[in-house]
């Protein structure tokens, strides 16, 4: 073991004087020209190796060479943030009289600016199983809950973990060293050649973060050379994806304005124009999407409503859309109700598809609306709504209401009680995200059995999270469908085992006949694909089932936005809402469409039709075959009517957010 850490320490100094000669003539850059040198060998050892693990994909694309040369040119941008910091100090501090501090400065930015980009490099690949992309907006979001990160890293990727700190720190030391002995030698310029030097090197700093000479600075939509999402990722590098993102959150209120411009007046005129608004009257002007939605099933009194919104249970774990048979028991209830074969979520994000059902809201290349200040008050949701009309409305969930701000949102918006961990007594079974969900529906029975008991119309919506990484839960209750536990094909058949249970046990209850229910997913576990837009990893299943509800399949293009006009519809509720969403329960059989965010990409799928929008550049035409889950991309672009459609759908919620227009009137 010694003779390998001499080794390695022998390596080292020979690296540590190869630098040092290369910047000699750098003078006070020195540290940052051997900064900006390891980084760009980094990164692209980083990305090689990338494309090694990615090859099938990368190969397909046809870019090789291009993804190398412009991802050297991502490279230089990121870096080249990290130099301009000392370039703009250096006229301050590299001077004779404050050698010791510029030195130390240096040597100290340098070494947090490698571990950064080394870190985000090594966080890397694990995002990418998730997500299928580099570390972008969802990694930061994640990063605001410490405590459920923790738990499930620490749970399901303890060896990682402890490796991966304790490699952070080793190579913080390790590139200090480096770079202290890189530069020992190195000398200050005098003033004058400092002050006469430093307009050009600062003209040429800023030329490399720039990186172009049009008339806007270079970004990662730039990038995006592949009809594969994936590979747009692996040119640039995660760091900068990660500073990019930053900046797209500080901008989101106008976050749809990123794929162009279009008349404001155009945005309602097309919106409405839909089939299934165009029979409705918008009288507000201060409400534009406010409207009176009158039921298809007239009722003596209304229904209760219950959602079960089931985690990561996408369409890739049913068996009858085309996925593994790994829930039976959903699979038996779909025979009892409406069952949707082609409904698609808006989006990757518990809370994008939270969004989207309570709130029939649209997604927007902005993070969910669950997040956003302006949406904590007042802004329309299915609870909002009913509880005017005498409804009890809650929210039940086996973790902790705060996590992704839920308990804000839902409190702000009409929901009067939430139901979380602390409210679960003696829980059988508690994982990193909280209580199983038997414990779930345990207590949502309780709830539900209690709220009925008031004789008082009620909507609960109860949320799972066992099928959440690093799928815990109790042992005994299932056949395991893989060898080893804890695999998201085994967590979904407990949820669905427990889902079973639930729906058994509610069925014997008197308030059975009196309530709809709707099962369905938020997202899909993973959403990945070689496709710019994975519209596959979109497809979820949903059932309406309950009261009086007869069995039916839905075969049109459905989106998650539809569900709450088709459930008041069915409820027999009379009411004023902003959704745009299309009611079933009037119309089943005209043609539909479906709307996903895929990070910076929006798509508008209308038939096997998808129109993507990308950020900064002309859209895209895509057929898909929903059979095979495959996207062609066409080389003709997309009819302006539906390019129109498109823009007025994605530009729509982000104004109506803005203008906090997404209301009912008090």
């Amino acid at each position: 073991m010694i003779k390998i850490f001499d080794a390695i320490k022998q390596r080292l100094s020979r690296f540590a004087a190869s630098l040092a000669l290369l910047t000699r003539w750098a003078g006070p850059y020195a540290t940052m020209l051997q900064m900006l040198i390891i980084g760009l060998v980094v990164l692209s050892l980083s990305r090689l190796g990338l494309i090694a693990w990615q090859w099938d994909r990368v190969s397909a694309a046809g870019i090789l060479d291009e993804m190398i040369v412009q991802g050297v040119r991502a490279d230089l941008i990121l870096l080249g943030y990290f130099v301009a910091i000392a370039v703009l100090l250096a006229p301050f501090l590299a001077h004779k009289i404050s050698a010791r501090a510029w030195w130390l400065f240096n040597l100290c930015w340098a070494t947090l600016a490698l571990v950064f980009v080394i870190f985000m490099e090594l966080s890397t690949p694990p995002f990418m199983m998730q997500f299928d992309l580099r570390p972008n907006r969802l990694f930061i979001e994640y990063l605001s809950y410490p405590k459920e990160v923790f738990a499930t890293l620490w749970n399901g990727f303890r060896l990682a973990l402890v490796l991966g700190v304790g490699f952070t720190v080793l190579l913080g030391f390790t590139i200090f060293s480096l770079l202290k002995t890189a530069s020992a030698n190195a000398q200050l310029w005098t003033t004058k050649k400092l002050l006469l030097t430093w307009p050009f090197i600062f003209v040429l700093v800023f030329l490399q973060v720039r990186s172009t000479t049009d008339h806007r600075p270079a970004n990662p939509a730039l990038f995006a050379l592949s009809g594969d999402a994936l590979v747009n990722s692996l040119i640039i590098n995660s760091g900068w994806s990660v500073f990019d993102a930053l900046a797209s959150m500080r901008r989101e209120a106008n976050s749809s304005e990123i794929y162009g411009a279009f008349p404001r007046e155009k945005v309602f005129e097309q919106v409405k124009a839909a089939p299934w608004l165009s029979g409705y009257e918008f009288n507000s002007k201060e409400f534009p999407t406010l409207h009176r939605q009158t039921p298809a099933v007239q009722r003596d009194k209304p229904l209760n409503l219950v959602i079960v919104l089931e985690e990561s249970l996408g369409a890739t774990f049913v068996e009858s859309l085309g996925g593994l048979p790994v829930t039976p028991e959903l699979e038996k209830l779909k025979h009892e109700g409406w069952w949707f074969e082609q409904l698609y979520a808006t989006g990757t994000r518990s809370v994008r598809g939270i969004e989207a059902v309570v709130s029939g809201y649209a997604p927007t290349p902005a993070r969910s609306v669950v997040k956003l200040s302006l949406a904590q008050h007042n802004f329309y949701t299915l609870a909002l709504g009913l509880g005017e009309q005498g409804y009890h409305t809650e929210f039940v969930y086996g973790g902790e209401a705060h996590f992704d701000n839920m308990r804000g949102f839902f409190t702000g918006n009409g929901f009067q009680q939430v139901v979380d961990r602390g409210d679960i007594k003696d829980p059988v079974f508690v994982g990193s995200w909280g209580a199983s969900d038997e414990d779930l529906f345990n207590k949502s029975l309780e709830r539900l059995k209690q709220l009925h008991s008031k004789n008082k119309p009620f909507f609960s919506l109860i949320f799972s999270s066992s099928n959440h990484e690093p799928f815990e839960f109790p042992d005994g209750r299932i056949d395991l469908h893989d060898t080893t536990k804890q695999t998201v094909n085994n967590a979904v058949k407990y949820a669905d085992y427990a889902l079973g249970k639930f729906i058994s046990e509610a069925k014997k209850q008197d308030y059975w006949k009196d309530t709809v229910f709707l099962i369905v997913a938020d997202h899909d576990n993973r959403v990945y694909g070689d496709n710019l837009v994975p519209i596959k990893k979109f497809h979820i299943p949903g059932l309406i089932l309950g009261a009086d509800v007869q069995p039916k399949r839905i075969t049109t293009l459905a989106s998650q936005i539809d569900l709450g006009a088709t459930l008041l519809s069915l409820m027999g509720v009379t009411s004023e809402h902003p959704m745009i969403g299309r009611d079933f329960a009037k119309d089943s059989e005209t043609p539909g469409r479906a709307l996903m965010q895929f990070d910076n990409y929006f798509a508008w799928l209308e038939g096997d039709v998808a129109t993507i929008l990308r950020p900064n550049k002309s859209p895209l035409l895509g057929h898909y075959d929903a059979a095979k889950g495959e996207l062609m991309l066409g080389k003709e672009n997309p009819a302006q009517a539906q390019v129109d459609k498109a823009m007025a759908h994605v530009i729509l919620p982000s104004l109506l957010y803005r203008e906090q227009r997404y209301k009912i009137p008090q």
